[in-house]
């Protein structure tokens, strides 16, 4: 065991991205504690400083060179991993002050660079790392990442580029650490993949052994699987980033069934097939309503979720009136809009008719319009009802206990606020029944109801 007063060596971990890279640096912290290294709040206290890079947009590329000329100006010993880190060339300006660079889902040569750069301390004879690991999301939650890298080729995106192509974990793996997060506390699993309905594909769904019996690496399988778990740990399942693949189908069944958190996250981003088609994504938008309307049979209370890309090159005002009727028509529950923005690499650069900046941007403000209009209806036809929610926190300053439903992810959906004084008692990874009470655009009020007491997880 290392001495009192031998000094623990700490590291810096700047995140950035999405969820997925999100996953990646907590193996890389957790790699790090297992050998006994504490960690920094800020570049100035660290001994080395680890930035987890985003590549994907050329603003956020523009992000992650900011955050390693920060951490070179403020510490200097920096270690670069994540998407960028797969395009060397991009970092050519700090290259030679950099002490490794290393691409995404890396993290053992990331842990060699901080060995080489900071030693470790001697024999730590500690338990310094729970089974699950160290995470980076409240103790009540949690991302489990069930593949690597993308094998689809949308014009607009180098995913598959960046992190390669479609990559599974075997079912019993994946199976394993949801099992260790659960019983660590964990009241919510988020599955999170760049493809997640595609998983096992490249591995033809091949089984393996989870208590005593085996498993197939399909989706539907491993979603009843993983279902069943949290179950068993009164815990919720969520399920992201869902291509619109035949079998989802047989998911919202699952939906249907309580074993999975009736949220479909469904990246559409477009509905005019001109547009559907330049992006190399599915183009038939009839069908696709039609598709929703089926989920909603199966499982009335499936919340769906979706992004849209406005601005993509090409896309003339009678496209966007087409997406603006699909959205009328779809009535969807939860919809992010982004400006179609350049990416470096990306096959969607080189196609013609660019859209100014000022009408992306007019037409982006119209789609929230509309869907503003759609969610404030949709969330007022709530009000009345009851139901069950996860306690995220407490809001000191406003006085309010803060809570998700099960159609709201954590920091991309709405929320549910209960006055403090109606809930004095409660804390975070707490379940509550509810009675909604008031609605905003996206944000529902209430007050527990009288039957909270013993509120079960769905």
């Amino acid at each position: 065991m290392p001495q009192d007063n031998a000094r623990v060596p700490r590291i810096g971990i700047v995140s950035l991205g999405c969820a997925k890279a999100l996953v990646d640096s907590e193996q890389i912290i957790s790699l790090l504690r297992a050998q006994g290294y504490g960690f920094a709040p800020d570049h100035a206290g660290a001994d080395a400083v680890i930035v987890n890079t985003c590549g994907f947009l050329d603003s956020a590329r523009a992000e992650s060179l900011a955050a390693i000329a920060e951490a070179l100006d403020e510490n200097g010993k920096v270690i670069v991993t994540g998407c960028l880190g797969a395009e060397p060339e991009a970092l050519a300006e700090h290259a030679e002050k950099l002490i490794a660079i290393t691409g995404p889902a890396q993290a053992h040569e990331v842990i060699r660079a901080v060995n080489a750069a900071v030693p470790p301390p001697h024999d730590p004879k500690l338990e310094l790392l729970p089974p699950a690991g160290l995470k980076l999301t409240p103790a009540h939650y949690a991302y489990l990442k069930i593949s690597e890298g993308c094998s689809n080729r949308c014009s607009f995106c180098i995913i598959p580029r960046l992190r390669g192509p479609l990559a599974s974990r075997p079912a019993a793996e994946v199976l394993a650490e949801a099992e260790a997060l659960l019983r660590r506390g964990v009241k919510e699993l988020l599955i999170v993949s760049q493809d997640t309905a595609a998983y096992g594909q490249d591995i033809r769904y091949a089984s393996s052994r989870w208590r005593d019996a085996e498993v197939r690496a399909h989706i539907h399988d491993l979603a009843r699987a993983l279902g069943t778990l949290a179950q068993e740990h009164g815990a919720w399942l969520r399920l992201h980033y869902l291509y619109p693949y035949p079998h989802l189908d047989a998911l919202v069944e699952l939906m249907a069934e309580g074993l999975a958190l009736p949220y479909l996250d469904v990246p559409l981003q477009h509905a005019a097939p001109a547009v559907l088609k330049a992006m190399k994504r599915p183009a038939n938008t009839e069908k696709m309503l039609q598709r929703i309307e089926a989920w909603r049979r199966i499982c009335p209370d499936v919340a769906i979720r979706s992004t849209f890309i406005v601005g993509f090159p090409g896309e003339t005002e009678e496209d966007f009136e087409q997406l603006l009727a699909f959205l009328r028509a779809a009535r969807l529950d939860r919809v992010g809009c982004f400006i179609y923005e350049h990416v470096q690499g990306a096959a969607a650069n080189a196609l013609a008719g660019a859209v100014p900046p000022q009408v992306a941007e007019e037409r982006r403000a119209r789609l929230m319009q509309l869907q503003e209009e759609i969610a404030a209806e949709k969330t007022a036809e709530l009000v009345g009802h009851e139901e069950v929610v996860l306690v995220d926190g407490i809001d000191a300053e406003q006085d309010v206990v803060i809570a998700r439903s099960r159609r709201d992810a954590p920091e991309v959906d709405g929320l549910v606020l209960i006055p403090r004084e109606l809930a004095p008692a409660a804390q975070p990874g707490d379940f509550l029944r509810v009675r909604h009470t008031a609605a905003e655009v996206h944000d529902l009020w209430a007050e527990p109801s009288a039957s909270r007491k013993g509120a079960e997880a769905t």
